[in-house]
C-alpha cells in the first residue's frame, strides 16, 4: 500500500485522460457548497467512471466464470469482486467518519447472484462520501489503518484501489474472450487531437 501513495499523484494524473471520456456513468452529484472543488469534482467523475465498468464488468461475466482464475496463486474473478466491495466500505467509512460495516463480502460470497448486489450496495455506501465531499471538508484529517490522513486522499486512494483492480478484471475478461465495458464502443469520446 506504501507503493500506492507513492503512485497516487502519477495515476490520478493518468486517470485525469479519462476526465472528459465520462460516457454517462452514474452520476454522483456534486455538494450544494458554493465553494469550487476542483479536486472533489474530478473524485467524484473518476469514481462514478470506474465504478461504471466494475459494474458492468461484474454483469458481463457469466456466473460459471466467477471461480476463475488464471493461475491458483491470484483472487477469482468472484474474489476481485467481493474485495472491490469490501475496499468501498473500509475507504469510505472512514471518510464518513463512521464505524466500518465489514460485511466481509469476500469471504462470505461466491456466486453472481450474491456478488452483484453486494457490489452495488458497497457502491452506493461510497456515493455518499463522494456526494458530500468539497475540497474543504477534503483537508479534514480522520483516522485510518495507515494513520491520519486527509478526507479527499482516502477519496483519492479509493479510485486509485478501484483502478488497480479494474486493470485485473480487464485481464480475466479478456481470457475469457469478453470485451471490458471501458473497451466497448462508445464507451470513449473520439480524442480531439485526430
Amino acid at each position: 500500500m506504501r507503493t500506492l501513495f507513492k503512485l497516487l499523484p502519477l495515476t490520478l494524473l493518468a486517470m485525469s485522460a479519462f476526465a472528459p471520456a465520462q460516457n454517462n456513468p452514474p452520476a454522483v452529484p456534486a455538494p450544494a457548497a458554493a465553494e469550487a472543488s476542483p479536486w472533489s469534482d474530478f473524485n467524484r467523475q473518476a469514481f462514478g467512471q470506474l465504478s461504471a465498468w466494475v459494474r458492468k464488468s461484474a454483469e458481463k461475466m457469466p456466473e460459471e466464470s466467477y471461480g476463475f482464475k488464471p493461475t491458483e496463486s491470484v483472487r477469482s474473478f468472484g474474489q476481485i469482486v467481493g474485495h472491490v466491495a469490501d475496499s468501498q466500505y473500509l475507504f469510505c467509512s472512514a471518510v464518513l467518519g463512521v464505524t466500518n460495516p465489514a460485511p466481509k463480502i469476500e469471504a462470505s460470497k461466491t456466486t453472481k447472484r450474491e456478488l452483484v448486489p453486494a457490489l452495488q450496495s458497497a457502491f452506493a455506501y461510497c456515493d455518499a462520501a463522494y456526494a458530500s465531499m468539497t475540497d474543504l471538508a477534503g483537508a479534514q484529517n480522520v483516522k485510518f489503518i495507515w494513520g491520519d490522513m486527509p478526507k479527499i486522499t482516502l477519496l483519492n486512494a479509493n479510485a486509485v484501489h478501484l483502478a488497480e483492480h479494474y486493470g485485473n478484471i480487464v485481464t480475466y475478461l479478456r481470457i475469457r474472450g469478453i470485451v471490458p465495458p471501458s473497451s466497448e464502443p462508445g464507451a470513449l469520446p473520439p480524442r480531439k487531437d485526430q
